[in-house]
């Protein structure tokens, strides 16, 4: 026997023309990180429980719905003159916004695949990435915002929408695309202080929408313990108290304590302990995970493998779960700004 469940089943929307997006120049996010996490769930030994699945380019007007016409004409201009440089951080190559779109159509093909009942969790294996894209922006690595795509779908659909951001970095652009919007909770754990310089504590929404953005902006050295007290203290309250129909998870994995790009103290085993944690808030066939951050190729391979094989009821760790870490208080403070007892 393999150990795993077979009742779980994991829907992967991914494409091998993810891997054009590139250029010449070397740039932490690169061809290889796709791959490595392709490389890391063939480790984890969960290929029956996997469904492949590729993506379908986003419509324009699906687009609209989180970012501006002057933003998308931009992007549509530096593909016809071959790629460039959107910012000091984020390149386009001629790949790219080929790239972009099937990376931002990949959520809407997982909704639609889980509500027709052919998987418990979507798996979106996508680059690139999309969380620092905001409805005028593209920035940090990020062309257009592939989970606030699907989140503003959901949402027009009539849906209620719960994101749970754990990248390293602050999710900014998802959080500038849903701000006053009471449809859709958005709460992120994320180092403090780091790039892009946003997800203070009171940072919690606007108009309409106060309450419904979460912050947890943690120290250096965060880890495993204090992730976790963040879950159940804070985000886990939150999220239920919203009871969302749908929960969409940016998955990044640089919160890793090999990731060059961070200073917290995650492991392979803490982001299984989470994501099980997360991917339980919701029924079977209403959480879809999207890839985002995680720069350190073996931490991405490990973290990503341990991740799906949890989900499906695997315990493959190649790194045991992490403990104590700062960050407690923090945790704390922000559950006492939302309203939930410690």
């Amino acid at each position: 026997m393999d150990g795993y469940d077979r009742r779980v089943t994991v829907l992967m929307v991914t494409d091998e023309r993810f891997l054009d997006h590139r250029r010449e120049r070397s740039h932490p996010e690169r061809p290889a990180r796709l791959e490595a996490v392709w490389a890391g769930i063939e480790s984890a030994g969960i290929a029956a429980a996997i469904i492949g699945r590729e993506p379908v380019p986003v419509s324009d007007s699906d687009l609209l719905r989180c970012h501006s016409d002057a933003q998308l004409a931009h992007l549509a201009d530096l593909h016809a003159a071959g790629g460039g440089q959107v910012d000091l951080d984020t390149y386009m190559g001629a790949g790219s916004w080929e790239a972009a779109r099937l990376a931002a159509g990949a959520g809407l093909v997982a909704v639609t695949a889980l509500r027709d009942g052919e998987a418990d969790v979507a798996f979106c294996a996508v680059r690139p990435p999309g969380h620092h894209a905001t409805s005028t922006t593209s920035m940090g690595f990020c062309l257009v915002n592939n989970v606030a795509v699907t989140a503003a779908s959901l949402a027009d659909a009539g849906e209620r929408v719960a994101i749970i951001d754990i990248d390293a970095h602050h999710g900014n652009g998802t959080q500038d695309v849903f701000y006053d919007d009471a449809r859709v909770l958005f709460a992120s754990l994320h180092q403090w202080p780091l790039y892009p310089g946003t997800g203070r504590i009171d940072e919690i929404g606007a108009n309409g929408g106060v309450g419904t953005t979460l912050n947890l902006p943690l120290p250096i050295g965060a880890a495993g313990d204090t992730y976790r007290h963040g879950l159940d203290a804070a985000v886990i309250p939150v999220v239920e108290r919203f009871n969302p129909d749908w929960l969409l998870v940016s998955a990044g994995f640089d919160g890793h304590r090999s990731d060059p790009l961070s200073d917290l103290g995650l492991t392979a085993g803490d982001f299984a302990d989470l994501v099980v944690r997360i991917v339980g808030l919701v029924p079977a066939g209403r959480c879809i995970l999207f890839l985002e951050g995680g720069y350190d190729l073996r931490a991405l391979s490990d973290s990503a493998g341990a991740t799906l094989a949890a989900i499906v009821g695997v315990d493959h760790r190649p790194e045991a779960s992490s403990g104590d870490g700062p960050g407690r208080d923090v945790v704390d403070q922000a559950a006492k700004l939302h309203g939930v007892a410690i």
